[in-house]
């Protein structure tokens, strides 16, 4: 594989906006934060050296003995000198990390889950708090670090919930945080800011509506508004425009060409994702990553283009959707993916998903490679979840939006979409128009903005769409219910020699052995994950020296999802200000089969020979014996595989423990549900046509009207039932044409 000069493909850089202003958090609280934050990511110091508060002091003795187990262990340790300013940082060391913190808490953090954060730093912050979370009169903040690292410990796995959740959601909160602004941490692990592999390409030239500045309303009007530029809004732009209709995308997010593109981790997760990448459910026990970009999801995805499987087409069918298991959804499917020349001619798999694929063979496991949606191109880059800088991913941004740009649509960025306005027709209750606020990429004009249109499409995505429908004074009481996301559990491997995990195609394979666990259509795919350092620090365990000794083998990992079609469901819901609330945790059953993905990513990884093995339960990792890496010949010796006695000890262990809540780290990428289609207004949101029920020209297009978990990265899917919404819609207003015209020259 060719490679280029990285310096030759730095993107241009971005800026973020400021915090908010004020504090989100009192001195106290933000002593304690700090406090927590240099015990999970230490300054580690020589005894002998100058050694201040909130650093981490160890003999010189200790010290060798870190650095000598970092030059064996470590495959390609770093030299001395990046080793010792890595050891010597601490997360609060520099004011990046700090400003993070604020802008996370700030800008990213809804009004409740801040309070509920500041009573639980007042609670750790004082002698009376302290005494019943720890049994002493001294406080967080003035302990020592080894201190605090044993209470950290202890409170994680503490038997009173709260505790546990509350401990593990600030360690995970400071370990991301670092991760994301560490100028030491690249250094030391081999991680290129910049992709190693590629050219830059050449994006579409948008042009966006502006607005000038003015204390009215400011009124614009269409024939079709789209609420949302993602992979539904796309696809519905590009058929209504093509269809010869006046289009309007609009979009809260801001778009961004590919010389921007892969952004840092800092700044990408700020300016691509929604809430930052830090959005939790209610209880913490799973983080949502969203996309919250110019293209939506398709800007930030891993290129994974898998069709609509037969059982949940059947599923959906014998729900009275007939359409799913017809030539016309089929048609549907098929022709998103040629848009978008989706294939799996040109991949080259990386070690990750080398492992899988082998892996599973090894083992009699199915598995298959993953059609990438890449337009043709062999695309050989890990960083895309920042953005993809070649643009030869061809999500919305790249391709079904200039196509409707081409059509005569236009496109509005910066608009958040407030509510869906309606008046009373002869036809009952009519979408007439949107109202939002629009605000200038440079913060400085926001104005109301109403846009008036004959036809209103909502592709917001699982977690807005409900919201715009719930604050437009909708009452259907399915509305934000029967959220699917698709939980996954880490499992990670760590292999004798440097792998560069971050190079290659993300997820360019898929382990399907385990996808009917109950015999009703849920289970488990095995995927790979995007090996970028701050989504890996939050599966590696542990705090303090332990966990910086083990991120430095970040260059010999490879991390895996076990992907569960969630049988059980959530909701979303608007907080008091407005913002989703989501009510999700995942069910007993659907732990369980997570578990089962997970103890199968452990034995491929075992097969494939990884030296440690790690999942994401609290169990200890699995460390593979000097005796199991040595492989022996003769004739009358045996290769037991996964009967290894040591290794079915260990996962028996495993499943013993389970994945217990709070405890076990689930996360989830894909969301899907939450304004269901059905052919009975009593259990869904909108009809077969994407109509949302009880009004008129209203519609949903995006991956919230699932009638239930896809099983498979949503994106076709979305796309593919987007196609058809879209269609439906430009036949609607083709036909209101036909009869205007009809009767005027009457």
């Amino acid at each position: 594989m060719s490679t280029q000069d990285p310096a030759l493909l730095a993107p241009l850089a971005t800026v973020l906006p400021d915090p908010p202003p004020g504090e989100p958090l009192t001195s106290s609280q933000w002593a304690t934060l700090l406090a927590i934050a240099e015990t999970v990511i230490p300054s580690v110091r020589r005894t002998s050296q100058k050694v201040e508060t909130g650093q981490l002091s160890l003999s010189d003795a200790e010290y060798d003995a870190v650095v000598g187990d970092i030059k064996t262990s470590v495959a390609n340790p770093p030299d001395d000198a990046i080793l010792a300013n890595y050891l010597a940082e601490g997360a609060t060391d520099y004011e990046t990390f700090r400003r993070e913190l604020r802008r996370t808490l700030g800008s990213n953090v809804r009004d409740d889950a801040r309070k509920g954060l500041a009573f639980i730093l007042d609670t750790f912050s004082s002698r009376l708090g302290s005494l019943i979370c720890n049994g002493t009169w001294t406080p967080l903040h003035e302990m020592s670090i080894p201190d605090r690292a044993a209470t950290l410990q202890r409170w994680s796995q503490s038997y009173l919930p709260p505790l546990r959740q509350a401990s593990c959601a600030l360690i995970q909160l400071c370990k991301m945080t670092w991760a994301r602004t560490s100028p030491t941490l690249g250094p030391a692990i081999g991680f290129p800011r910049n992709p190693a592999h590629g050219k830059p390409g050449k994006g579409f030239d948008y042009e966006f509506i502006q607005i000038p500045p003015g204390s009215d309303p400011h009124v614009l009007e269409t024939e079709v508004i789209i609420v949302g530029s993602g992979c539904g809004a796309g696809v519905a732009a590009k058929n209504l425009a093509e269809a010869g209709h006046d289009v309007l995308v609009v979009d809260k997010a801001y778009h961004y060409p590919p010389e921007y593109l892969p952004m840092s981790e800092m700044h990408g997760s700020q300016l691509l994702f929604e809430g930052g990448g830090l959005q939790a459910a209610n209880d913490s026990s799973i983080a949502l990553v969203a996309g919250s970009a110019w293209g939506g999801g398709g800007t930030v995805n891993w290129s994974v283009s898998l069709q609509t499987q037969g059982f949940v087409r059947r599923e959906w069918a014998d729900q009275g959707l007939d359409f799913f298991t017809s030539g016309d959804y089929q048609a549907c499917l098929d022709r998103v993916c040629e848009r978008m020349g989706v294939s799996t001619e040109h991949i080259e798999h990386n070690h990750g998903n080398h492992v899988l694929l082998e892996g599973s063979r090894r083992l009699g496991y199915s598995a298959r490679p993953v059609p990438q949606n890449t337009g043709g191109a062999k695309h050989y880059c890990g960083h895309c979840t920042y953005g993809c800088g070649s643009a030869e991913k061809q999500g919305p941004a790249v391709s079904w939006l200039p196509d409707a740009a081409r059509a005569g649509a236009k496109f509005m960025e910066g608009y958040e979409v407030q509510q869906v306005m309606f008046e009373e027709t002869s036809q009952g209750k009519t979408a007439v128009g949107v109202k939002g606020v629009w605000t200038s990429r440079d913060k400085k004009t926001e104005r109301e903005v109403i846009i008036r249109a004959r036809k209103v499409v909502v592709s917001a995505g699982t977690v807005w769409s409900p919201i715009i429908l719930i604050k437009s004074g909708l009452k259907n009481p399915n509305i934000g219910y029967n959220l699917k996301l698709h939980p996954v559990t880490i499992v990670l491997g760590v292999w004798p020699k440097e792998i560069k995990p971050w190079e290659g195609g993300i997820i360019t394979s898929v382990c399907d052995e385990f996808q009917n666990l109950d015999g009703q259509g849920h289970g488990v795919k095995l995927e790979c994950l995007a090996m970028m350092p701050s989504w890996l620090s939050s599966a590696v365990p542990g705090i303090g020296v332990d966990f910086k000794k083990l991120m430095l083998k970040a260059g010999q990992m490879n991390g895996y999802v076990s992907l569960v079609r969630d049988k059980d469901s959530g909701r979303i819901y608007p907080d008091p200000t407005g913002k989703p609330k989501i009510a999700y945790t995942p069910s007993a059953t659907d732990r369980a089969h997570c578990l089962e993905g997970a103890m199968a990513l452990a034995k491929i990884c075992y097969v494939m020979g990884a030296e440690e093995i790690y999942i994401s339960s609290g169990v200890k990792p699995y460390i593979r014996s000097e005796r199991e890496s040595s492989p022996t010949t003769g004739e009358d010796l045996q290769d037991v595989g996964v009967n290894n006695p040591a290794f079915q000890d260990w996962l028996v262990e495993v499943k013993a423990t389970g994945l217990p809540l709070p405890g076990a780290v689930f996360g989830s990428a894909h969301q899907m549900g939450t304004c269901r289609m059905g052919i009975d207004e009593a259990n869904s949101v909108v009809d077969p046509t994407g109509h949302v029920w009880g009004t008129q020209n209203l519609y949903v297009a995006d991956a919230s009207v699932f009638p239930s978990a896809s099983g498979v990265n949503p994106m076709v899917t979305n796309m593919a039932i987007s196609d058809w919404i879209s269609r439906g819609i430009a036949r609607e207003l083709n036909a209101d044409k036909g009869r205007s015209s009809t009767s005027k020259e009457a």
